[in-house]
Formats: C-alpha cells, structure tokens, sequence
C-alpha cells in the first residue's frame, strides 16, 4: 500500500489541514508539513474532503432494470415488471449489473453499502474486485407456513454466503441475513433467521413499512404493525437495519429506538413509487439511527448518496413548513457516521487519526459551488456527485478524474448494453 499526503484540502470539520495516509489508515491531521517521504502528494486546492459515503440500502444488480417499469406504485411496480423480470436473472447478469453498480457508487463517492438479494456470491465478487466495501445479504422470501426453514434452500444460501465471505477483502466484505418483508415471510420463518442472526452475531437487513397497504395489511394479519411483528419474532434482537419505514406510529419509533434499529432513510425511491414519506425529524428527535439508502436502481434511478443528502435536507423543511430542521450536518453524518455505524465499521465514517483512510474529496471550484461560505452547506445543498473527483478506500485510490483504478469501466458498460439488449427476448 502506497503512503498519501493530502495538501491542504478543506477537511470537513477541521479546516484547510495535511492529511496523511499510510496503508488503510488515516496517520496524521495537521497544519504542519509531515517530516517524512511520501509516494505521492495530492494537492487539496479548492477541495473539500469528507468521509466516505455510506448507501444503506440497495439492490445493487437492480441497475440491469434501471427505467423499466416506470411510473407505477410499489404493488404492481414489484408484481408486474420487478418479479417477473427477476425470474430471468442468471448469475451471469448479477455479477455484470453488481460491477456497474459498484462502478456508479464509488464514482459517486459511495465506499460501503448494504446490499439485499440473490446470486449474491456474483455480488460478492464483484464487491471484491472493486475495491469498496460492503455489507451484502440474500433476502429471504417464504409463504409456506408449514414449512421447515432449516430446510428452505434460499436460507441455506444464505447461511452458506455468510460462512465463505464473511469478513473477506481484509474484513471489506462482510455477510448479513435478509428478511425480505413481513409481508413476504411467514412467522415461522421471521423466528428462525432471527435465530440464526443471533447464532452468528449478524446484522438483520428488512423492508420495514414502506407503504400504507403494507403496514395496514399487516395490522390485518397479525394485530400488530411491522415493527410490533419484527420485535415480537426476535428479530430486533440482532443489529437491524429496516429500510423506509415510511409509515410507523409513534409507538413504532419507541421500538427501533429501544431496539437500537437502524432506519435507512430513501427519500428519493419512496417519492418515485409514490409510497410517502417517512418521518425524518421524528426519528431524529426520538434518538433513532437514521442512515440514507438508495434503494435500486429500478425504483431511483440513481446510486447517489449525495442525491439523497439533498432531497433528505429539503424534503422535510417543505413538509413541515420549518427551515430550520435536519440540519445540513445532520445529513452528512447520516451519509457518512451514521452508516458506518449501521454496518458495525469501527473506525469508518469519520477523518480522524488511526480511522480508517476512507475519504472523498469535492471540486468546490465549480460553478455551482462558489462561492462556499460553510463547507457543510455546500456539500449537501450545492455540490453534486459530478464533483466527486477522487474516492479513497481502505487506503487505496479506487477513482480519480473520471478513472477507475480496479474496474474496467468500458468493458462493464458494453456487457451491460449487451444483456439489456437482449433480456427479454
């Protein structure tokens, strides 16, 4: 691993201080010069670092069915495009679509994300090669009642991705179990992949809540919300991460909050599908850890956290008629701490000595960032992921001006025209 120095960027936080970089780790803030060589020294003029951006919830192989199926609400989005589409995937067309999401979210200045899907070992390999981080899951789906879980092959699956890539790439792939949603899973079921988090000391990825029907069929059900289901099942016992949560009641948010689960925020992909909005301030007033997710590309159409920052930063202040809620700074630690946090990172999601050398910098020398009075105001409400001009992981440089340094980008792009091109027929 090469030594960095950072010449004096803005970094966020701390001001216009060197940053040095040796292996994966983040050795010296300061405003004096290091007195040691470096093999290389990059000029941090007219550029803002912030740490890597965390997306807290995607399906990164959904890019493959990026503007298909537009314009239509979550049901029939998921039962007449998604689900069928899905049916003609092949591990082949995982791994191609999972790199060009790989390549989209590190252009993007994204280092880490939470991943739930299928093929996931096409997934893993193509986090691997890319050089980022992230937390994959294959979700888990199951209406028979009667049947036996521990005999279920999408569970055995997913057992079996968590016992070969947990922890591989230097601990930069990690595994996490999936419950898919309450309203895809029996109680059987919910019980047992709580078991089996538990066994393993593994974080839970769900879909928690997204829409109105959602949550009111499962009143219907059970005569409890989501939430009241998911801790009644033992679920909430291991690390969550539940995704939306667009329509929880107040009792609802005491729960994630004592439970200690993670809302992944994806205000974009929940106004698209014109699910709603769930309720940002709420969660923050209460103590929930709010991180921002994505969702897929299918339903955004983008894989850009600094998108979300944006919209997550305004959307609320319109809704509640109050300017002064979810903080510019709040966003930002959503996008970096908050998400490191989420996926059990020590030492990620913040610039500081001996944490991890995961670090973004912005071209604050654009049009649409000069002037820059408060660098933290300009990140979430004037600068763009077009800025992002290098992305650091672990220590190492992945993207830098337009370039990849793991991923052939021209090559990605031609097999993902290709499979497009022929998907349906």
């Amino acid at each position: 691993m090469s030594k960095l120095l950072f010449d004096r960027p803005y970094v966020y936080g701390r001001g216009e201080k060197y940053v040095a970089v040796e292996d994966d780790l983040i050795t010296y803030i300061g405003s004096e010069h290091p007195d040691k060589p470096f093999d290389r020294v990059i000029s941090g003029k007219n550029r803002l670092m912030l740490p890597g951006l965390y997306n807290l919830h995607t399906h990164a192989a959904m890019t493959l069915f990026r503007g298909y199926g537009e314009e239509l609400p979550l049901s029939r989005w998921l039962n007449e495009r998604i689900f069928p589409a899905e049916d003609l995937l092949t591990p082949e067309r995982v791994y191609v679509a999972s790199k060009l999401a790989c390549a989209e979210m590190i252009k993007n200045g994204i280092v880490s994300f939470s991943d739930m899907y299928f093929f996931c070992d096409e997934t893993a390999k193509a986090v691997l090669e890319s050089g980022m981080k992230a937390n994959i899951s294959r979700s888990i789906v199951s209406f028979d009642p009667d049947a036996d879980p521990a005999s279920d092959g999408r569970v055995k699956e997913a057992l079996k991705l968590y016992d070969e890539y947990n922890g591989e790439g230097n601990d930069r792939l990690r595994v996490d179990l999936s419950l898919h949603a309450e309203y895809t899973n029996t109680e059987r079921m919910c019980r047992y992949l709580a078991g089996e988090a538990k066994n393993r000391d593994a974080v839970i990825q769900i879909h928690l809540s997204e829409t109105e029907d959602e949550h009111k069929a499962c009143i219907g059900r059970h005569n409890m919300t989501p939430a009241e289901f998911m801790q009644f099942c033992g679920v909430f016992e291991s690390p969550t991460v539940a995704a939306h949560c667009v329509f929880v009641s107040d009792g609802d948010i005491e729960i994630l909050k004592n439970s200690g689960v993670t809302v992944a925020h994806n205000p974009i992909s929940n106004l698209k599908l014109g699910s709603g909005t769930a309720p940002l301030n709420k969660f923050l007033n209460c103590g929930v850890n709010v991180a921002l997710g994505t969702d897929g590309a299918a339903s955004n159409n983008t894989l850009d956290i600094m998108k979300e920052m944006y919209v997550a930063a305004i959307l609320h202040k319109g809704i509640e008629r109050r300017a002064d809620i979810i903080s510019a700074k709040s966003v930002i630690k959503m996008a970096t701490e908050n998400g490191a946090a989420a996926q059990r990172r020590d030492g990620c999601g913040v610039i500081s000595e001996g944490k991890k050398a995961d670090l973004i910098l912005i071209d604050t020398d654009t049009i649409n960032n000069i002037p820059s009075f408060d660098p933290a105001y300009t990140a979430v409400y004037s600068a763009n992921s077009s800025d992002v001009l290098l992305t650091v992981c672990d220590g190492e440089i992945l993207y830098e001006n337009g370039e990849f340094a793991k991923i052939d980008i021209e090559r990605i792009k031609s097999d993902m025209k290709k499979i497009s091109e022929n998907y349906f027929k």
